[in-house]
C-alpha cells in the first residue's frame, strides 16, 4: 500500500503543536514493521528535519523561493503526489488537496479553522497580516473539507467541538480520535550539573514557577499579585514562548521585571526548566489537546490548568483545575502548593502516571491501521480507536 503524507512542517523550521504532531508521528511510523510504502512531501525552504529514514520511505521536495510558494505548494501538491499512484494521502495540518480519486485524511487539531469568520479574526484586527493568514487558512480548510474522506483529531473534546461548529458539514461517522503524547525527550533530568548550567544560563532562580506566556498570561499575573509579598519575593515567575508577540499585559510585566521571559527555548532547555520548576501553569482559554501539560507532567512539574477545552480530558486527576478567568482560585492553588511540598509531590507522581498513558508509537500504529482501512474503503472506522462520542 502506498501512503502519502504532507510533511512541509518538517522543512520550515517551525515550532508548536502541529510541528510536534507531524514530527513524532512520522518518526514513529518509520519505526513500524510494515510492508506499506510512505511518500513524504516537503519543500526546500529549510533542510528536512528527519534523517536516516528506512527504505520504505521516499522524500519528495517541492521548490521554495518565497512565501508565495506556500500557496503554490498547497495547490500543486496533489498533482505531484499523483505521480506516486497513492492509495491514501494524509494532511496532518488542518487542510490539503490530494490527487483526484485518492482517499484523503485530514487532521483537524481543533475547530479554530472552521469557526465563523468573525470569531476567528476579532482578536487580531490590529494585526492585518495575521488576519490575512487566518482567512487563508479558513478558506483552504473549508474547501478541502468538501473533498476529505476521513477526518482525524486529537481529543474527544475536539471531535465534539468540530462536529458542532461545522453545523453538519462534517459527519461524526467521518471523524476519528487518536491521542497525541509527550515526546520521549520529555523526561526528568536528574543530572545536577546539567540543571545548574541551564539554571545559570537562562537566569533562573532556585525557586520558580513556569508558564506558557502565550496562554492567558493576564489571569496568571492577577493571581500572582494576590500572593503574599514574601512568597512573590522568594519565587520567580517565568514565562516561555515560541513567539515574541505576547499580549500587552505580559509584555509590560516582563519590561517591569515582574516576569522572567524565555523566548524560543530549545527543547532540551525546556525539558530542564520543566524538571526544575516548582509548578507549571496552563490557564489556556481553549485547547484541542493541550500537549504542554503532558510534557510538564512527564518531566515532573506539578500542573495547575484551566478547566476548559480538552485540558481536563488529557490531565484527568493529575492536575488541579480552575476557570480560565478565575484568578482567585488560581491564587489559592498557587499558595497551597508553594507552601506544601507533599502536595506538589503527590501531583508530580500522578503526572508521571498520566503522561505514561499517552504514547506516540501507539498513535502511529493506530494511524497506520487508519491508513489501511481508509485506503480499502474510505468509510471504515479505525478498529479500537476512541470515537468522538464514547
Amino acid at each position: 500500500m502506498k501512503i502519502g503524507i504532507d510533511v512541509r512542517y518538517l522543512s520550515h523550521g517551525l515550532m508548536g503543536g502541529v510541528h510536534t504532531y507531524v514530527y513524532n508521528l512520522v518518526s514513529e511510523l518509520a519505526r513500524l514493521e510494515t510492508a506499506n510504502r510512505f511518500y513524504l512531501y516537503a519543500d526546500t525552504k529549510r533542510p528536512f528535519e528527519l534523517a536516516g529514514l528506512p527504505p520504505n520511505f521516499s522524500l519528495r521536495l517541492l521548490p521554495w523561493r518565497n512565501k508565495l510558494d506556500m500557496v503554490k505548494s498547497d495547490l500543486i501538491l496533489g498533482r505531484v503526489a499523483a505521480r506516486d499512484n497513492l492509495d491514501v494521502i494524509h494532511f496532518p495540518a488542518n487542510y490539503g488537496f490530494g490527487p483526484p480519486g485518492v482517499p484523503s485524511i485530514v487532521t483537524l487539531h481543533d475547530a479554530l479553522n472552521i469557526f465563523p469568520l468573525w470569531e476567528s479574526v476579532k482578536r487580531d484586527l490590529t494585526r492585518p497580516k495575521r488576519v490575512g493568514l487566518t482567512l487563508y487558512l479558513q478558506l483552504m480548510t473549508r474547501l478541502s473539507a468538501r473533498r476529505t474522506t476521513r477526518f482525524l483529531t486529537v481529543s474527544r473534546f475536539a471531535a465534539r467541538d468540530i462536529v458542532e461548529v461545522s453545523r453538519g458539514r462534517i459527519n461524526p461517522d467521518q471523524l476519528e480520535v487518536i491521542y497525541s503524547a509527550a515526546a520521549e525527550q520529555f523526561r526528568p533530568i536528574t543530572d545536577h550539573d546539567r540543571l545548574a548550567e541551564v539554571r545559570q544560563r537562562l537566569g533562573l532562580t532556585d525557586r520558580f514557577v513556569l508558564a506558557d506566556g502565550l496562554k492567558n498570561p493576564g489571569v496568571i499575573l492577577r493571581a500572582w499579585d494576590r500572593l503574599p509579598e514574601d512568597m512573590r519575593r522568594e519565587t520567580q515567575l517565568v514565562f516561555f514562548s515560541r513567539r515574541p508577540d505576547l499580549l500587552p499585559t505580559a509584555q509590560a510585566a516582563i519590561k517591569e521585571g515582574r516576569v522572567h521571559h524565555l523566548l524560543r527555548p530549545s527543547q532540551a532547555d525546556l525539558v530542564a526548566a520543566y524538571s526544575m520548576a516548582e509548578l507549571f501553569l496552563f490557564p489556556s482559554w481553549i485547547e484541542g489537546f493541550g500537549l504542554p501539560i503532558l510534557e510538564a507532567m512527564a518531566c515532573g512539574a506539578p500542573v495547575i490548568a484551566s478547566d476548559r477545552g480538552s485540558i481536563p480530558e488529557i490531565g484527568a486527576e493529575a492536575a488541579l483545575y480552575h476557570d480560565a478567568e478565575d484568578d482567585v482560585h488560581l491564587a489559592c492553588y498557587l499558595a497551597e502548593l508553594l507552601t506544601s511540598p507533599w502536595k506538589r509531590d503527590r501531583l508530580r507522581q500522578r503526572g508521571f502516571e498520566r503522561a505514561r498513558q499517552f504514547n506516540w508509537l501507539r498513535a502511529a500504529q493506530e494511524l497506520n491501521r487508519l491508513y489501511e482501512t481508509t485506503a480499502r474503503s474510505g468509510t471504515l472506522a479505525l478498529a479500537g480507536a476512541p470515537r468522538y462520542g464514547s
